[in-house]
């Protein structure tokens, strides 16, 4: 069994100081050499669009939607934020229908990675937005990565109800015994300030999402699932599936606080839009 690792960090609200670092609302610190690549990790048919918001305002609605990960390269390390699809999806020839989504995996994320002469056992950390099918289904591979997992959401990812879902379970079994870092409030990946996880509960009890501070560029921020699509960034949308609107409302104003007062670039991890903007993989932002 690998080492476990627990790191408690004080959440002190959104102005409030981790642990590893000073607050994340107003840090933009760039590391040199710093690299975002975005990876294609499937394809989403949204059949009922419906599900995406508290009320009515999608309804008898559809979208094609992305399945994003993003591969972030530091002096002292790599991470991989998000997991899409399984290789697996590849090879079922058109997708497969899950619920109310069609899914389809174009190219596999380890084919991607050999584009860059990497393999998953290169990966020094992984760390997931969520733990929803459409983020985790690569999980299993970087296993052998450090993970990094905010409390709540590594206590949701294990307990009963998401055990007896044998074939989701199964998606990221093999990371409950690796090597991991677990953390309340935010996380400051490399301890500079250039890579810092956000805690943004709501969507699950420990959604997060993530802030790339690179020295061309400047902060970039990838939502996770706080938004699906631009229109719900717009209007405030909250899924139905979300586990607390409450919760979710409250990282809204929080992430839209820091986007602001940094000047980022918000990227929507679903938005079709926002995936073709960034650089082509084997492109990447710095």
């Amino acid at each position: 069994m690998k080492r476990f690792l627990s790191l408690s960090f004080l959440a002190l609200a959104a102005c409030g100081q981790g642990e590893n670092g000073p607050s994340t609302d107003t840090e933009t610190t760039s590391a040199a050499n710093v690299k975002l690549y975005a990876l294609d990790c499937g394809r989403v048919d949204m059949n009922d669009l419906s599900i995406f918001t508290q009320g009515n305002e999608y309804d008898g609605r559809t979208n094609k939607a992305a399945s994003t990960c993003y591969l972030i390269r530091h002096p002292d390390g790599d991470l991989i934020w998000d997991a899409g699809f399984p290789d697996a999806l590849n090879d079922a020839e058109g997708g497969i229908t899950n619920g109310p989504f069609h899914v389809s995996l174009p190219i596999k994320i380890s084919t991607q990675l050999d584009q860059l002469g990497l393999s998953a056992d290169d990966i020094e950390y992984l760390s997931l937005s969520h733990t929803h099918f459409d983020h985790v289904g690569g999980a299993g591979q970087f296993a052998g990565s450090t993970f990094i997992v905010h409390e709540s959401e590594r206590e949701f990812m294990f307990r009963d109800d998401a055990r007896a879902d044998e074939q989701g379970f199964a998606a990221y079994a093999a990371l409950e015994n690796a090597e991991t870092i677990e953390f309340t409030g935010d996380y400051d990946v490399f301890g500079d300030g250039s890579v810092t996880i956000l805690s943004m509960p709501g969507h699950t009890p420990g959604h997060t999402s993530l802030t790339v501070n690179l020295a061309n560029e400047g902060p970039v921020m990838l939502v996770g699932d706080l938004y699906h699509l631009n229109e719900s960034r717009e209007h405030r949308y909250v899924p139905k599936f979300n586990t607390d609107v409450e919760d979710t409302l409250a990282s809204m104003d929080r992430f839209e606080g820091i986007a602001k007062e940094n000047g980022a670039r918000v990227v929507i991890q679903h938005s079709m839009k926002d995936f073709e903007a960034l650089p082509k993989f084997p492109a990447y932002l710095d």
